[in-house]
């Protein structure tokens, strides 16, 4: 299955694997040397631990080997102004409160609410996709249909 991902996106994934493969091993490793160090492993809490945390780890660099190996990068120049796509930037209304905000549309793997970056998979996000300036879309949100103006698109 791809996913979605800017192209800096991709690059802080790229810098967050670079960052496990080299600093997060060798940290880990050493852990796991010095662990070995204090004797019999089988009653040995620090091996454990250490051990666990080598395994976390490779679970990391191999679930974000496949984010990148399968990612589709989207080019900032890609990013339509005509549409809500991926790398969208909307400003919206909601009808009922007239309340305006302004969402980002990412990939699952960029999603930060914080800074009003919302999934392509998310209710917002997924309602959103192909509207146009001028076009009222409907969200099916736990307090019920939210109703969104969709005010202008922008990169």
């Amino acid at each position: 299955m791809a996913n979605t991902i800017s192209k800096a996106g991709k690059e802080k994934l790229e810098a967050e694997l670079q960052y496990l493969k080299s600093v997060r091993k060798k940290e880990v490793a050493d852990q796991l040397k010095e662990a070995r160090s204090f004797g019999d492993l089988s009653e040995n809490a620090e091996y454990d631990e250490a051990k666990n945390e080598q395994a976390k780890l490779e679970s990391q660099i191999a679930e974000l080997s496949f984010i990148l190996a399968n990612a589709v990068v989207v080019d900032d120049d890609d990013i339509s102004v005509d549409e809500i796509g991926v790398g969208s930037i909307m400003k919206i209304r909601d009808l009922e409160l007239d309340e305006t905000e302004t969402f980002q549309i990412v990939g699952t793997t960029e999603t930060d609410p914080a800074n009003n970056k919302i999934s392509d998979e998310s209710p917002i996000g997924k309602a959103a996709l192909k509207k146009k300036v001028g076009d009222v879309f409907e969200v099916d949100a736990p307090i019920g249909i939210i109703k969104y103006e969709v005010l202008e698109i922008s990169k």
